[in-house]
């Protein structure tokens, strides 16, 4: 460990009691991360509300859901997902509201009025955050997942890693490492998912239930997007999406559709790989993907999303062919500055593509 890592990990440790000072002062906490959950907001969630239970008799702590929408089907076998509570049913004023694999308020959707008359707030996230809030920050861009930090706090407290935490956490990493295969999926991560495998986690059971368990209608939904995919910019960009009409007509869940930008991303000789959902309401969901050094987080965070640099994702008002056409030269200009050497991201986000053209 170099004197960097040590430093940081000081500092992680210094963050790590002061989070354990305000749930030692509480007695109603809270658990909630981004809308919208995946594995890693999910797992990391589950694990935390109890480590928390465990290590701190007396506490009450609900985990809470950002959204209406049920936990999503691939992740309702882990271990205390079926009492998740809806932000919108909690009435509570906490004593410590505790936000995970999240730095970004509004992006609780309907758990922000939760944290807003909450009397404490900390944060454990891995994502990029210019503008933190809380009493307590722990933000870990280099944490391949929030699971790290959390299998890590744990550790910190001395806490007994049961089965059912090792199962939660081993969920949060691989899935947020793909699998152990994005970039993020350094030592740190390793170490922490052989740590979890030795404490009871399963992975063949996780990647049954994960990776192994898609019903029909989302296998036809996929290949829908497979046969629609589209490369861009000589083949260093490649995109697809799925409308509103092809859920209905397949009989796929949106909830079910994350890992279609994988599928986008698997094209021979893209560095880039975009993936649009519309969504019931009309909105688009989009998700981003950089296979290599280039920084797509900034095209995320010009369309009022955010994420890391080589996963990121955004909501547009806009329609699948709008928000193709604003996106598509902004993922085109991150490409070229690297090819010029330069780190640069375009700012405009009225520069728009005529569909159709350039492909």
């Amino acid at each position: 460990m170099d004197s960097g890592d040590e430093q940081l990990f000081a500092e992680q440790r210094e963050k790590f009691g002061r989070i354990a000072r305000l749930i030692d002062e509480a007695t109603e906490i809270v658990i909630c991360a981004h809308t919208d959950p995946d594995g890693d907001a999910l797992g990391s969630g589950l694990a935390l509300e109890r480590i928390i239970s465990q290590h701190w008799e007396g506490k009450h702590v609900t985990s809470l859901l950002a959204d209406d929408a049920p936990v999503p089907r691939l992740y309702r076998f882990l271990p205390g997902a079926d009492c998740f509570v809806r932000a919108s049913d909690y009435a509570g004023t906490p004593d410590l509201f505790i936000v995970v694999d999240l730095s970004v308020a509004p992006r609780l959707n309907r758990a922000q009025a939760v944290l807003e008359r909450s009397a404490h707030v900390a944060i454990m996230d891995h994502h990029p955050c210019t503008a933190p809030f809380g009493d307590v920050a722990l933000i870990r861009p280099d944490a391949a997942a929030a699971g790290v930090i959390i299998a890590e706090f744990g550790l910190f407290l001395g806490a007994h890693i049961t089965p059912e935490i090792a199962n939660c956490l081993f969920c949060a990493i691989v899935t947020d490492t793909g699998r152990f295969q994005y970039q993020n999926a350094d030592s740190e991560a390793f170490e922490c998912a052989s740590m979890l495998v030795d404490a009871g986690a399963s992975p063949s059971m996780i990647s049954l239930n994960v990776y192994q368990s898609f019903r029909l209608a989302y296998l036809h939904l996929e290949s829908v997007v497979m046969g629609r995919i589209v490369t861009f910019d000589h083949g260093r960009i490649a995109y697809s999406y799925a409308t509103r009409n092809d859920l209905e007509r397949t009989g796929a869940r949106p909830d079910e559709c994350d890992g279609l930008i994988d599928v986008v991303r698997s094209v021979e000789g893209s560095e880039v790989a975009l993936f649009l959902k519309e969504l019931p309401d009309g909105r688009v969901r989009g998700n981003l993907r950089s296979k290599g050094k280039h920084d797509i987080s900034g095209v995320a965070r010009l369309l009022g999303g955010g994420g890391h640099k080589a996963a990121a994702g955004f909501t547009s008002e806009d329609g699948i062919d709008a928000t193709l056409a604003t996106v598509l030269p902004q993922l085109q200009a991150v490409l070229h500055a690297a090819d010029e050497g330069r780190d640069v991201v375009p700012t405009n986000p009225q520069m728009k593509l005529e569909l159709g053209k350039g492909v």
